[in-house]
């Protein structure tokens, strides 16, 4: 089966008015564990302003104002991206929800959905409970720590780098036989 593992960067929460300033899309190959970049550009949306220039994005990794400014706009790239998620078989994200939420508001078609590897981690990573006993989502970084604790990795706050990233973790996922290898509705 041949997966698109989506990550995109804002800079913010939807419920904000948050821009979309770069989408990321690795390819996986559930039967080899072959991860390939399907897509990746950075880009622009209508609204995207100076106002923009203090998102955490801009602080937490190297992407730049000037970069997005000089991006794409996402109706330049909407078409490719749509293409993408058609192209495979399945899509699932990290923090599927935000992800997915994002891309459904400016019009995208997701297609097949697996379910969200990160909420497939919460009982396998038990990272501490926060709150009435329950284990708290974890962040890539934490869930990479525990499938894979001989290779460092700092996530990189990037489209392209954290979706090839997350596709190891949603191999492993497939390999230990908790990602369903049927295609089911949307999770």
């Amino acid at each position: 089966m041949k997966i698109g593992i989506v990550d995109i960067e804002t800079t913010g929460f939807l419920g904000q008015g948050a821009s979309i300033v770069e989408i990321g899309i690795a390819g996986l190959d559930t039967r080899t564990g072959e991860i390939n970049k399907l897509f990746h550009s950075l880009c622009r949306e209508d609204g995207f302003s100076e106002k923009d220039s203090v998102a955490w994005i801009f602080q937490n990794s190297d992407l730049t104002m000037e970069a997005v400014l000089e991006a794409p706009t996402l109706d330049e790239i909407k078409d490719g991206i749509q293409a993408v998620l058609h192209s495979t078989d399945a899509n699932t994200a990290y923090n599927k929800k935000f992800d997915f939420d994002f891309l459904r508001s400016r019009g995208f078609d997701i297609g097949r959905e697996l379910p969200c590897p990160m909420l497939l981690s919460t009982p396998i990573c038990k990272c501490p409970p926060f709150r009435y006993g329950t284990y708290k989502w974890p962040k890539v970084e934490e869930a990479w720590r525990f499938y894979f604790p001989d290779a460092p990795y700092m996530e990189a706050h990037r489209g392209l780098d954290d979706a090839l990233h997350e596709a190891r973790i949603v191999f492993e996922l497939f390999r230990r036989g908790l990602m369903p290898a049927e295609i089911g509705g949307a999770q």
